[in-house]
This record gives C-alpha cells, sequence and structure tokens, in this order.
C-alpha cells in the first residue's frame, strides 16, 4: 500500500508523528509533504526538528516541489491523509486551487475518486469553513475533525493520538488495533 501524508500548518503535530509510527510498524509505503508552516508548528509544540517526522517517512517532499512523482496522477496512490489540515488548506481543496503539492495531490485523489482523509484540528469553525469542508465532502472527501490543540504540551494523550491514527487506518482500509473498539 501507499500512502500520501500531507502534513498543513494548524496545530496537532503529534498525531502526524503517532500516525507515521503506526503506519511505519505495518511497513506502509508513505510519501509526506510538510509545508513550510507544518516545520514552524512541528518545533514550537515539539521542540523538534521536522527531520524527526522525515525519519518516519518512506520519502518526503517539500509543499513547493510541483514536479515530484506523486504530484503526477500516473502515480498510483491508495489514499492521502491530511493531518493535521489548516483551514486553508481545506479551502483551496473544496475550491480546487492547486497551487501546492498537498492541494494537487488531494484533488488528484478526489479527480480518481481515491480516499482522501481530511484531519481539521482547528476550532470553533466560521460558516465559510464549514461550507468548505461541506464542498469536501460532497467531492468525496472524508473530513475528520482533530481535536485537542496541543499548545499547553500535554504529556499523557497516547491514547488519544492512537485513537485517532486507528480511526484514520480505519478509514482507508488499514487492519489495525491502535484502539480499543466499542464493545456490548
Amino acid at each position: 500500500m501507499k500512502v500520501i501524508i500531507g502534513i498543513s500548518g494548524a496545530s496537532g503535530t503529534n498525531y502526524t508523528i503517532n500516525f507515521l509510527t503506526h503506519l511505519k510498524k505495518q511497513k506502509i509505503e508513505t510519501h509526506v509533504i510538510v509545508s513550510e508552516w507544518a516545520e514552524k508548528v512541528f518545533e514550537k509544540e515539539n521542540n523538534k526538528k521536522v527531520l524527526d517526522i522525515k525519519k518516519l517517512a518512506t520519502k518526503t517532499y517539500t509543499n513547493k516541489q510541483m514536479d515530484a512523482l506523486i504530484a503526477s496522477s500516473s502515480f498510483l496512490a491508495d489514499g492521502m491523509i491530511i493531518i493535521p489540515a489548516s483551514v486553508k488548506t481545506c479551502s483551496e481543496i473544496a475550491t480546487a486551487h492547486t497551487g501546492t503539492l498537498i492541494t494537487r495531490c488531494a484533488d488528484i485523489m478526489l479527480r480518481y475518486k481515491k480516499s482522501l482523509v481530511v484531519c481539521l484540528r482547528e476550532t470553533p469553525l466560521s460558516g465559510p469553513c464549514l461550507e468548505q469542508l461541506t464542498k469536501i465532502a460532497q467531492y468525496g472527501g472524508i473530513v475528520m475533525p482533530l481535536s485537542p490543540g496541543f499548545y499547553g504540551k500535554p504529556t499523557e494523550i497516547s491514547d488519544l493520538e492512537d485513537f485517532i491514527s486507528g480511526k484514520v487506518m480505519d478509514l482507508i482500509g488499514i487492519a489495525n488495533n491502535s484502539y480499543t473498539r466499542w464493545k456490548q
């Protein structure tokens, strides 16, 4: 399986690290796009360099790398996850503004009816934002909100991260035991 992962400039890069760790354990091929703002947010939230995320990926790209193999519709990815996704990135996807590698790849997923999971970490949401998220869902994407934010650097969040990672893997068809499922 080949998965494209976009990391935009929203808070929640801890979710990204957790998700990539789960995919690496399962030997899933990952093509990770890191936006300029994602690098800044990652360093602020984690006191680490973005290199730590890159070590978890099979291949990494900048968001400006429009000549990358994954920017072509001939690249056969099984799906794409944007984790975390900013409102700006979601708006660009909803309006087919393909000026970055993340939004170009997302547009390809929608055009080819492949899995696109947009993990929004913003809160609260404005009316225009909700309208753009609705468009993504209407076009075939899946909108999966993330919370809470990580500004306070919580230390006991691994269960929340595992839950999110497991849910995203469920959405793109990767078997996992990342979280405790509902039982009666």
